[in-house]
């Protein structure tokens, strides 16, 4: 039989843009029941954020309590009308959160939306301003009534006194790409357009299905090189998500040792080789240093956290590119790109959070591909 029940989600900001949370409830929808309450802090964002992501939390919610069809009942008139698609979601920052919201709701099965006044979303508002008043004072949401349902990814605020970040993060899961002729050669690829071989195409394919059930992904965001492009769209394809391309993810450019191996960039450029295996500041002939790529890479993160906001994505790159990512969330040294290994295909993730903390949660995973 078909569990139906009804989420009650609300969000607010003190100020618009000003100190902001969320709170949701699901209800057995024949009993009444609460099955689950959820709330967080979200740092400093706008009413229209907040209640997107109270809609989120609550489809969420109510998707770890099992059901299978939902009556979603806010009173945000514009959060009801473009989820039932009777509204454009005319605004940039919210179309990910549209997205998100309605992948989540796909998943679940059968969700209607309807407006209700806020004397009937009394429940879901309370949950809101409870996780503002938390948030205000540094401290977790601490919940009524039944324990709130949260799992891995549900956007709450980390415990203040384990990072003392507040608001939810931009979460990246780092791919990098599957094997190419070069990869498997160890020769210096960089900017080369290399398509994957038949093991690269089995990595993506395994890639795919594992982040295929990864709840919230907003967009797949590539390089523009073909191998990563290649590893990049069955994995937006498993998501139900767009694919879309940054040329600043691109590989270091090895300029005069792209296509060589290891000893023969060695062989042809011994100093410079051996300079450039300690020294980020150092370039290959014609090429790009690590430095160079540190800077270029943290632009495209500052863009992507600009444009996405606190959504997931999976970003699908590089080695270079990902341990300037992770290098960035670790606050590490330089030293780090000489001190790291990425395996093709290999997943990892960082958190980049709004008040400036991050944390990395996964480096070099291949689960996946054994």
């Amino acid at each position: 039989m078909t569990r139906r029940v009804i989420i009650e989600a609300d969000g607010g900001s003190r100020g618009n843009p000003g100190p902001a949370g969320y709170g949701a409830v699901v209800r057995d929808a024949g009993t009444g029941e609460v099955l689950a309450e959820v709330a967080g802090g979200l740092g400093s964002t706008t009413n229209n954020v907040a209640e997107y992501s109270g809609l989120i939390a609550g489809l969420r919610a109510a998707s770890d309590t099992g059901a299978q069809a939902a009556e979603v009942r806010m009173d945000s008139k514009l959060v009801v009308e473009q989820m039932s698609g009777r509204w454009q979601v005319k605004q940039p920052h919210l179309r990910p959160l549209a997205a998100e919201a309605a992948g989540l709701a796909r998943r679940l099965g059968e969700v209607r939306y309807t407006w209700v006044p806020r004397a009937r979303n009394g429940h879901a508002d309370r949950l809101a301003n409870e996780a503002m008043d938390a948030q205000a004072q540094g401290v977790e949401w601490p919940g009524t009534g039944n324990p709130p349902v949260l799992r891995s990814g549900t956007r709450t605020a980390p415990p203040a006194h384990w990072t003392g970040a507040t608001g939810p993060p931009t979460r990246m899961l780092l791919l990098r790409h599957g094997q190419t002729e070069y990869s498997a050669q160890r020769r210096y690829s960089g900017h080369r357009d290399l398509p994957l071989t038949e093991m690269g195409e089995r990595q993506a394919a395994a890639a795919a299905a594992r982040l295929a059930i990864t709840d919230g992904v907003a967009a797949v965001i590539s390089s523009p090189t073909l191998r990563a492009r290649q590893t990049a769209k069955p994995v937006a394809d498993a998501l139900g998500v767009a694919l879309n391309v940054n040329d600043g993810l691109i590989e270091t450019d090895f300029g005069a040792w792209e296509g060589l191996t290891f000893a023969e960039a060695r062989e042809r450029d011994p100093d410079l080789h051996a300079r450039w295996l300690t020294d980020t500041s150092i370039a290959p002939p014609q090429g790009e240093s690590m430095d160079a790529v540190h800077r270029r890479v943290r632009r495209v993160r500052d863009q992507l956290i600009a444009e996405y906001g606190r959504a997931t994505l999976v970003v699908v790159t590089h080695v270079t590119p990902i341990k300037a990512l992770l290098r960035m969330a670790l606050d590490a040294g330089p030293a780090l790109f000489y001190r790291l290994h990425l395996d093709l295909a290999s997943l990892s993730i960082a958190e980049f959070f709004p008040d400036g903390p991050a944390s990395v949660r996964l480096v070099n995973d291949t689960s996946h591909l054994t």
